[in-house]
């Protein structure tokens, strides 16, 4: 800038001096609007049910209804009549005395003294926040601000009427600072938390607010709007002592038969983010506020008659802050109170403003929301701004309703203004949408905001995603909650409509939903899917099982006979982190083994060696480790660790007593001796206890072994298979369960002995470390501390009877309540649970793989019962790219009454009968 300019800029008005400022300044970063949510007259209580009022062209004025006051014993049409009001209109919220309470966590009393404004403004402020795909947790701790319009005090008036009711909870619930401070609390957000009270603007300069406070960077993240009730006649009897109210109930903006405005109410709320920020955190972009302000009436003919100057510099500021061209604006909402005197001055602000006549005919459209819904005072703004941000998303100005003939003080000629008589496309002509909203209070605070389309959006990663199963969470604060939302799931899964892509809506629900603890999940490749799994769960189960949080899960990693030939082989193509373990364990192999472990896992049954002890361990082995890690990835950790045989190698990695590197040695060279004894016995389940399986092979010591007592009533024998065969048969003859697993090994038996020297000279440095995590060993049935996992501990391993079922009722004396076989197929689910029945023990039982071509299905299905019964899932690690936020259904609110016992039934909501 020259020094000409700068004392030409100087000697200005300090009005001008600011004028010009910001027409030299850039353009402030625009900032998004990522999501919004309404409680709107007319059942409007969500912005797609707000618009089809709006494009259905719904008048919701009605009398006032009789849980507010008897309208019979306050109305007079004549205004001067003391205590009396001039109308018998309004626009009204269906059901303001309920509320969630429980939700929140706010006890009923507390919840009955609150002003039902701030019960309406957290739902509200919830959902807009769902709505956004901010979660609870990823909110706690953020510099989220939290901006609120609110001015009305009648539920102050209806508890000061009785003093003896005034407590501290009636003062909490009546101050206007509470109103958005409870919010601010309950989800802990630390950014600026303000109740602003301009009157009729008072949303909408929360919203200014709101911006500033973004572009400032005070706050990364905005909650902004306003809410307004009328549960007492004061406002009212008030208003028609100034001659403001409509006798007819109707809005008429710009209509030669306006005559006042009408009461409504209403909350409304978005959420609002720098544009840069939203975008690089993928949230949805609803629409651009460009560029806002506000402005004051100073002193004019009277404090609340409206001031055109003041009109015009509000809207040349936003357009200046915006960097917008005046002539751009193709749609207003306006204020547009429908009164005589206010639509003419308006209408003669934007003229003068942005109503120039245009290069080619372009037209921009005017309309007021007011004629739908009346005034919606502290709420009006972000009505207007909801309602605009609609229009731009779906392109269409919605019909203005009640306008007959002009106001004789309005000319819209030579001006690019009309005000559309029915449902209207989008002013053509532009190459962008730029709409303008504008509030201006009673108090003389006026504010406007200019707006634009939302950026356009490429096609979701997740939507080219073809045959991939993905997990569908859902969770609620409540039993009946759930199983409400399960319902709602299941319409929204099942609509016509519904066109995002199934990668999308369960990364929404997954990662950009908060997760309580009453919790359902399932599993499906298509929406179809989803929503025919979902229908088919039964009452009980769409109630959830309201497990404790996080409760204490076991990993139980099976041993030799789980494997299968093409084991693994769609998780090392779909999971990064399966594949990178499995490859590293591959690399580290080679050192001892002459053939490659990826080889193997791919080979088909015509060459795969996974029937060889020496090939099936350290495969088996592997899988387990890359399924440890890729449940570690997803957030998924145990808590206590069990290994069944061979794999209790795995569990001790697992805990943290060997590194890589020396679990893989013990592995390697167990099965390679073990591979000799291959061809020289066999092995039996029987259905006795471990005292009758040692009676049974009385006078076989030497020949046959206890293998493995897995449960009550679940033991392995093992040995020379001619003793086997005719201890099998005395059992069979005795209708004892006697089955011959087909398998032409001995392990933990006789057989197994002369290794156990070469087993120990080819593990002696092995050097355990203390273990990280709790584990239970399956040779001993209890808990070791890590340093005795030795090389004499891996010959008893071999060598001795597994006693699983001492080491299950371990698990369950340690409060486990969640069992999670890690291992290729589950072969140890039957005596877990036999366990678990003996000990009267309520647990889930789980498994990972499964053998056949979906194990990732089977995988995926662990995880949503993980996460039905309690554990936390860290669902981003699921998706190797970000999708979509869509929309989905909000939250069911499970409402109950709450208010104040009032004799005075004209005054309050009567009580409930």
């Amino acid at each position: 800038m020259n020094d000409d300019l700068k004392r030409l800029i100087a000697n200005l008005p300090p009005e001008r001096k600011a004028e010009l400022a910001s027409v030299l300044a850039p353009p402030a970063e625009p900032i998004a609007v990522i999501g919004m949510s309404c409680r709107f007259p007319g059942g409007a209580n969500s912005p797609e049910e707000f618009w089809q009022m709006l494009t259905e062209g719904r008048d919701t004025v009605t009398e006032v209804p009789a849980d507010r006051w008897s309208i019979d014993d306050y109305f007079d049409a004549d205004p001067a009549t003391p205590g009396k009001m001039s109308t018998r209109w309004g626009a009204f919220l269906d059901e303001v005395d309920q509320f969630d309470a429980s939700f929140f966590g706010i006890s009923p009393r507390e919840a009955s003294r609150m002003d039902p404004q701030q019960r309406l403004l957290l739902e509200v402020c919830w959902e807009a926040l769902e709505n956004a795909g901010q979660s609870e947790k990823n909110l706690s701790g953020t510099t989220t601000g939290v901006f609120g319009g609110i001015c009305a005090t009648d539920y102050w008036f209806l508890q000061a009427g009785d003093v003896r009711q005034f407590d501290g909870y009636a003062g909490l619930g009546g101050c206007h600072s509470i109103a958005v401070g409870r919010l601010s609390y309950l989800l802990d957000l630390r950014g600026s938390s303000v109740a602003i009270d301009t009157a009729c603007s008072s949303s909408l300069v929360a919203v200014h607010l709101a911006c500033q406070s973004l572009l400032s960077r005070e706050c990364n993240m905005a909650v902004a709007g306003g809410v307004n009730l009328m549960v007492a006649p004061h406002a009212t009897v008030f208003l028609s002592k100034w001659g403001m109210m409509a006798p007819d109930g109707r809005c008429k903006t710009f209509d030669s038969k306006a005559n006042g405005i009408v009461r409504g109410e209403g909350c409304g709320f978005v959420v609002l983010k720098r544009l840069s920020d939203a975008q690089a955190d993928g949230d949805p972009i609803l629409a651009l506020i460009r560029g806002s302000a506000t402005s004051q009436d100073g002193r004019g003919t009277r404090l609340s008659a409206p001031n055109g100057r003041a009109q015009q510099a509000v809207v040349r500021r936003a357009l200046d802050v915006a960097g917008v061209p005046a002539d751009q604006i193709s749609f207003v909402e306006t204020h547009g109170t429908g009164t005589p005197i206010g639509d003419p001055i308006e209408i003669e602000a934007l003229t003068e403003i942005i109503g120039q006549p245009r290069a080619n005919g372009l037209q921009c459209a005017l309309g007021s929301v007011k004629t739908n819904m009346g005034h919606l005072e502290a709420a009006a703004g972000v009505a207007g701004l909801i309602k605009a941000v609609l229009c731009l998303q779906h392109g269409t100005i919605p019909q203005h309703l009640h306008l007959e003939a002009l106001n004789p003080s309005i000319s819209l000629d030579q001006t690019p203004f009309f005000v559309p008589q029915e449902a209207t496309p989008w002013p053509a002509g532009y190459e962008r949408r730029f709409a303008g909203v504008s509030s201006f209070g009673l108090s003389g605070t006026n504010a406007h905001a200019v707006l634009e389309a939302a950026p356009p959006v490429g096609p979701s990663p997740l939507a080219t995603a073809r045959d991939q199963a993905y997990i569908l969470p859902i969770s609620a604060r409540s039993k009946a909650a759930l199983a409400a939302l399960a319902e709602r799931y299941c319409q929204h899964l099942g609509a016509a409509s519904n066109a995002a892509a199934v990668g999308d809506i369960c990364y929404t629900a997954s990662v950009r939903r908060s997760h309580h603890p009453h919790r359902l999940a399932v599993v499906g490749r298509t929406t179809a899917e989803l929503g025919e799994r979902l229908a088919d769960l039964s009452t009980d189960q769409r109630r959830g099982r309201g497990a404790n949080h996080s409760p204490r899960l076991a990993f139980i990693f099976s041993g030799q006979g789980s494997q299968w030939v093409g084991m693994g082989q769609d998780l090392l193509a779909q999971e990064p982190v399966f594949c990178d373990v499995m490859t590293q364990c591959d690399t580290l192999l080679r050192q001892y083994a002459g053939w490659s472990l990826l080889d193997e896992l791919q080979a088909d049954e015509a060459t795969s060696r996974l029937a060889d002890t020496e090939v099936a361990q350290p495969a088996i082995f592997a899988v387990q480790l890359a399924l440890l890690e890729l449940y570690a990835s997803w957030g998924i950790h145990p808590d206590i660790v069990l290994g069944h045989s061979a794999g209790e190698i795995a569990a001790a990695y697992a805990a943290g007593v060997f590194s890589l590197d020396d679990a893989l040695k013990i592995v390697f060279h167990r099965a390679r001796l073990m591979q000799r004894a291959t061809g020289q016995g066999r092995m039996a389940a029987v259905g006795l206890s471990a005292e009758e399986a040692v009676a049974a092979i009385a006078g076989y010591e030497d020949r046959l072994a206890v293998a493995a007592v897995n449960g009550p009533t679940s033991t392995v024998l093992s040995g020379e298979p001619s003793a086997l065969a005719e201890v099998l048969a005395q059992l069979q003859a005795s209708n004892v369960f006697a089955r011959d697993l087909g398998v032409n090994y001995a392990f933990h038996s006789p057989q197994v002995e002369p290794i156990l020297g070469e087993l120990l000279d080819a593990l002696s440095g092995l050097q355990p470390r203390p273990a990280t995590r709790s584990m239970v060993s399956s040779v001993t049935g209890a808990m070791v501390s890590g340093e005795e996992l030795d090389a004499a501990h891996w010959g008893r391993n071999m060598r001795q009877p597994v006693r699983f079922a001492d080491a299950i009722d371990r698990l369950i004396e340690d409060d486990c309540h969640l069992f999670l076989e890690v291992g290729p197929h589950p072969v140890l689910g039957t005596p877990i649970s036999q366990c678990l029945q003996t000990r009267q023990s309520e647990a889930a039982v789980l498994a990972t793989m499964r053998r056949g071509p979906a194990s990732r299905d089977a995988l995926l299905r662990s995880v949503s019962a993980l996460y039905a019964n309690g554990r936390d899932v860290n669902f981003s690690g699921l998706y190797a790219t970000r999708g979509q936020c869509v929309d989905l259904p909000a939250y069911p609110w499970q409402h109950r009454r709450f208010w104040i016992q009032n004799n005075d039934t004209n005054t309050a909501c009567p009580p409930e009968t």
